[in-house]
């Protein structure tokens, strides 16, 4: 155990009774990219605390639940453990338990009239038929 002159350190363990904001602590677990974000969508409503909406500065702490709607997808989480310091991607399944649904699949059939993507622009042929199609009418 590494020692301070003659005392041995201990590594600091997160206290039970820690708390930090909703939008740092959003952030700091990279559920957001900018804190910014974390706390504009806690603003608009898009972040819930035990099934609370939350203000920026609403307290999270152990064991709280955290629900993040955003870009379509909705990230269900537990707070494992309160930090406010941004942390790297290997260090944040330590700090949260993810209850997250998985995500929708998406479908393998085509979109009806898309393209493949890299295709380039219709041919005269291509875009009449895309317009038929559609239920266009030809001029």
């Amino acid at each position: 155990m590494p020692t301070a002159g003659d005392r041995p350190v201990t590594p600091a363990l997160p206290d039970a009774g820690a708390r930090a904001r909703v939008d740092s602590w959003a952030w700091a677990v990279r559920l957001f990219r900018t804190r910014s974000q974390a706390a504009a969508a806690c603003r608009a409503g898009h972040v819930k605390v035990n099934g609370e909406r939350a203000k920026p500065a609403t307290p999270v702490k152990v064991g709280d639940e955290v629900h993040v709607r955003g870009e379509g997808l909705e990230r269900i989480v537990v707070v494992k453990k309160v930090i406010t310091k941004r942390v790297g991607t290997a260090l944040v399944p330590e700090c949260i338990i993810d209850r997250s649904p998985p995500p929708p699949t998406r479908l393998d059939t085509p979109v009806a009239g898309a393209r493949d993507r890299g295709a380039g622009r219709p041919t005269k042929r291509e875009r009449r038929e895309i317009d038929a199609f559609r239920g266009r009418e030809q001029h």
